[in-house]
This record gives structure tokens, sequence and C-alpha cells, in this order.
């Protein structure tokens, strides 16, 4: 592994997670007792970039594992339009890493206000995010210096699930995230260098999967832009053939994140007629694929801790992209560490 930031951050990822499950037990266990007797009606997630692809993961835990309708609040709801809401009886979920973006702040204020019970997922516990939640739940992922969010964008992820797990009194998933830290820490494998050197010529590609990992597309494609200014556009595997797919041509890259539960087969038949249109798959899986290049990555124990393992495995491929692109990925131009949108 390289010397930047981003590489050491992403290293760091185990360590961060087994923090979080020891520190947060409690507060967790709180929040969801808090919550099976609140009975929602219904979840909504206030969050930007990383942490937004981090509430559509935990959008897809939520109605899963706990049977109940979630969405996404866009923040200018209330920072910009100030549109009344009507949120009565609803839990609200921030997550974020800095807490500070205002208009992050302005929508978790005006879910409260408007009767939601407001629950944080937040890296800095001194900000106003972390400070006016009716619950908190640290990431513990500590200081992260790269601009590009790696450790704190897993730790969202955990804390989320982790949430969820208890929420629904699911033993089996507790059990496998006690066990995905140590997965995490010894997950510490070169990025192989044929998916390095598809990347790293790549101007433009696709990003799929389905259900979770449809989420950790949208993050590796948010990666590949701010670290090496690859244009790449993510999709579900259910929508990349109504439309996306007529820009296919021969040897067109597609990086596939492969499901590891119920949605696997028809994934992968998707991936099969993309083929045909002349793309040239990459995949990310558990295992090789017989016919085309495969970063592997650990088995997460869970389905929806498998694509968290996934992620983890990819950044260290985005990380060598950008420095074989001649790149910095800790420091990539125009973007900041904290986004100040309101």
């Amino acid at each position: 592994m390289s010397g930047t930031v981003m590489a050491a951050e992403i290293a760091e990822a185990g360590a961060a997670a087994r923090r979080q499950l020891v520190l947060n037990a409690r507060a967790t266990d709180e929040a969801a007792r808090r919550l099976r007797a609140l009975k929602p009606a219904f979840v909504v997630t206030i969050a930007r970039g990383s942490s937004d692809h981090a509430a559509l993961f935990l959008k897809y835990a939520v109605e899963i594992r706990l049977g109940l309708a979630c969405a996404s609040l866009g923040p200018s709801i209330a920072s910009l339009y100030r549109a009344p809401l009507c949120l009565d009886g609803a839990v609200a979920v921030t997550i974020s890493q800095s807490g500070r973006s205002p208009d992050i702040v302005a929508m978790q204020q005006a879910a409260r206000n408007a009767g939601a019970t407001t629950i944080a997922l937040v890296n800095d516990v001194e900000s106003p995010v972390a400070g006016e939640a009716d619950a908190l739940l640290p990431l513990h992922a500590g200081p992260e210096h790269s601009v590009a969010a790696t450790k704190s964008m897993i730790a969202s992820l955990i804390a989320g699930v982790s949430l969820i797990a208890r929420w629904a009194e699911d033993a089996e998933l507790i059990a496998a995230l006690d066990r995905l830290p140590a997965i995490l820490a010894a997950s510490s494998d070169p990025a192989p260098e044929a998916a390095v050197e598809t990347l790293a010529r790549s101007a433009s590609l696709f990003v799929i999967g389905r259900g979770a990992t449809f989420a950790v597309a949208a993050e590796a494609a948010l990666k590949l832009k701010e670290t090496s200014a690859i244009h790449a556009e993510a999709f579900s595997s259910a929508e990349v053939l109504h439309g996306p797919a007529g820009v296919i041509g021969p040897g067109f890259p597609v990086l596939c994140f492969a499901p590891a539960d119920e949605a696997r087969e028809g994934f992968f038949e998707t991936v099969d007629r993309l083929a045909s249109f002349g793309a040239a798959p990459l995949v990310v899986d558990v295992k090789p694929h017989p016919r085309w290049p495969t970063l592997v990555t650990p088995d997460g124990g869970h389905p929806l801790l498998t694509p968290i393992a996934a992620l983890h495995a990819f950044y260290r491929l985005a990380e060598a992209t950008a420095c074989r692109r001649g790149r910095d990925p800790d420091q990539p131009p125009h973007l900041m560490k904290v986004t100040r949108t309101v």
C-alpha cells in the first residue's frame, strides 16, 4: 500500500469498527429500545455525499429487516424552501462526518420541529448535528484527514446496520457485526494490478449493484470521480438496461458489485446482457468469476455486511488507481472536507 493518507485511513477501518461497536453498545441498545416502543410508521434520512450513500444503504436495511418505508429528505426543503413537514411519529436519521454543513443542521432541526425523533450518526461529537439530536451514535472513526472519506464511511454503514440489527432484535446480524471488525482488519491485500490498470485507463464507466450493493456502487462511483477524475455513473442492475445501456460500446468498462443475497442470480443475468452489448465487466465479489476479471473481497458473514467488506476492499483499488493516474487522492481539486452548503 502506498504512503498516502487515504491508504492509511483505509487501513484503520477495522480498528474504527471495533471501537465503535464497543463504545456504542449501550447507546445503540437504548436507541433500539426507544424505537421499538415508538413503533414509527416510517423513517427518513438526512445526508449528503458519501453520507447519503450510507443513508441509501440504511434504507435497504430498514426496508428489508424492519418492513418500514425509508426515504431521503432533501436538505434544501428546510434550508432554502422552508417548507412545512409532517413527520409526527417518524424517525429521522442524520448521517454526517462533520455534522456542520448548514443545510444538514437545518434539515435535522426542521425534522425535529415537525415531530420526528432524531438520531445522529456523526463523527464529530462536538458538532451541531451531534448536540441537537435526540439520540447520538458517534462513528468513533477518529480524525479523517484525507478529503476522500473512507473509514468514516465504513463506520457510518456499520453504525446504521448495528442500529437496525438491535431494533429488529436480529441475533444473527448482531453476531455477524461482532465478527466484522476482524474481517476488515485482516483485509489488506493490495489491489490487483489488472484491476488498477483497467480503471486507470478508463475515461468513463458504469458502476452497478443491486439492493445494498447499489448503495456501495454509488459510493464507488463518487470515489472514482473525486480521486481519479473518472466519469463514473452508478446504476441499479434493475435499471441499467432501461436506457443507460444505450451508451455501451465495445470495451466499455462496467464495475459490478455482486450482491450476496436474493438479487445475485438476476444481477449476473444483467451483467451477461451488458457483456453481450460489448461491455467489459470488472466484478467485485467474494470469489473469482469464471470469465471476467474479479476484485476478490472478503465474505462479511451476512448478506448486509459483505457489501461493507467489498467497499473497504474497493477503496484500496480507488486509491491505487488515483496514484496510477498521477493524482493525489488526499487532496482532490475543487473539493473540501466540510461542505458548507446552504
